[in-house]
């Protein structure tokens, strides 16, 4: 049994992820199915389709210079801080997504105001992993922060999964011009219960050990983004290539999405028949992660994220070629495969791994920097992927998962050149000399964290 502390850190954890990552996916959805129609000039498709996933990867530009300002606030004001922070920019941006005007009302100021409001999201989204993940771990105890950290991505996956659900009744059951008109609104206003409900949650939870010591010790950095680059900048490196891993969300719910559903590419998927392919695929992946979390507590970090990542990319070709000959139940069981089961062997594991790389002083700035950095390259993707495989071209599923391929071999190669830290104390990481705890008295003590008899360490 875990502390009453680790599990309400654990709880807070997941729920502000799920809220805050259904405004953000929510964004997603909308930017594939819906947005090349209501905010971008009508008579090209391709341009529109091209623009409006351009203004869903305007979002991830937007996260490197959030985890700059919200890295800073987590290191020197702390977790919980920057938490509550992040959770009120993201509900206000996404509320007024909701309410902005059409192309047809403003013109060219319906993009624009879209795109400013996608950068506020970007912003505020880039403190929500590094300092959740960062408050699981502090909390957890030795030998349990594989599988406690795990329900930071458990989380951000339910979240996916409310805003892809959330569309379905919409789509499903509106007739098609009143959707277009003014039904798709309805989940970014409902937005306002993550202001509400974020705020009850996290606003319980204490401050993590780890941070407190910190503080008592006044060993509190005045520039903590400048010392991870200093300390740890080869770690940041490897975090930033990690994140590329990125790519196959973007594969699977993006580009998969404007593929099977754009009317220029011709493949006719009905809208509300896709939107379950998210919606299966994150229900599978809630279930495996903290498998795979607690898998990593086991056999390290490295492997599963490794072999996920190799995997992942492998399964792309399947699962776009599923795509490409119109098959639904293909394509969904792919989805499930490369989505659901075998990328949790990433996504599961480096809410543990990342912020095991860095001390407790610059944790969150290393972390959030480093990863926000390769997941903003990876967000662009779905432009590329359009811009080199547009509507009408030959060999689609080949040249867009042979670019997904490469980059998961990228990251599995970055994964496995960084040093294990299962078995390092929560004090020695991030010191270029830990010295991991002998495999005998490692298992001892993950045996008394299970049992409840130990504490973070």
């Amino acid at each position: 049994m875990a502390s009453a502390q680790t599990k309400k850190a654990a709880a807070s954890g997941w729920i502000g992820s799920a809220l805050e990552y259904y405004d953000f996916f929510i964004y997603a959805t909308a930017a594939s199915l819906i947005f090349p129609q209501i905010f971008f000039p009508p008579g090209n498709p391709r341009t529109a389709i091209i623009a409006s996933l351009a203004t869903y990867g305007v979002g991830y530009v937007a996260r490197p210079i959030g985890a700059f300002v919200l890295g800073h606030l987590g290191d020197t004001h702390g977790r919980k801080k920057v938490l509550l922070t992040c959770m009120f920019l993201m509900g206000f941006s996404t509320i007024g997504v909701g309410l902005l005007p059409t192309y047809d009302s403003v013109g060219l100021m319906a993009p624009l105001l879209l795109v400013i409001l996608r950068l506020v999201q970007g912003f505020a989204v880039a403190g929500e992993i590094s300092g959740a993940s960062s408050m699981i771990l502090e909390h957890a105890p030795f030998g349990r922060r594989g599988f406690f950290a795990s329900f930071t991505l458990q989380g951000v996956q339910a979240g996916q999964i409310l805003a892809a659900a959330v569309f379905l009744p919409l789509a499903h059951f509106m007739e098609k011009d009143a959707f277009m008109a003014w039904g798709w609104r309805i989940p970014f206003i409902l937005s306002f219960v993550v202001i509400i409900a974020g705020w009850i949650i996290r606003r319980e939870v204490e401050e993590t050990p780890a941070f407190t010591d910190e503080s008592s010790q006044q060993a509190v950095p005045r520039a903590p983004v400048v010392q991870a680059f200093r300390e740890n900048w080869r770690d940041m490196v490897r975090v930033a290539l990690c994140s590329l891993m990125n790519v196959i969300p973007v594969v699977a719910t993006i580009f998969g999405a404007a593929y099977a559903v754009q009317p220029g590419y011709g493949i006719g998927f009905e809208k509300d028949v896709y939107l379950w392919i998210p919606v299966v695929g994150n229900v599978v992946a809630v279930l495996v992660i903290p498998y795979v979390g607690n898998l990593s507590d086991r056999i390290g970090r490295r492997l599963p994220m490794a072999v996920g990542s190799v995997l992942a990319g492998l399964l792309s070709f399947g699962y776009l070629y599923a795509i490409s000959i119109h098959n639904v139940p293909l394509a969904f069981a792919l989805s499930l495969l490369m989505w659901g089961v075998v990328y949790q062997g990433y996504n599961a594991v480096f809410p543990s791994f990342y912020p095991e790389m860095f001390p407790t002083r610059t944790r969150v700035s290393g972390m959030a920097i480093s990863q926000n950095i390769g997941t903003a390259i990876s967000a662009l993707l779905p432009a590329l992927f359009v811009a080199v495989a547009p509507p009408g071209a030959q060999n689609i599923p080949l040249i867009v998962g042979s670019i997904t391929l490469a980059i998961t071999i990228v990251a599995a190669i970055s994964a496995w050149s960084a040093r294990e830290t299962y078995r390092v104390r929560m004090a020695d990481l991030g010191k270029k000399d830990a010295r991991p705890v002998e495999k005998g008295d490692y298992e001892r003590l993950r045996e008394q964290a299970i049992a409840g008899t130990a504490v973070a360490a």
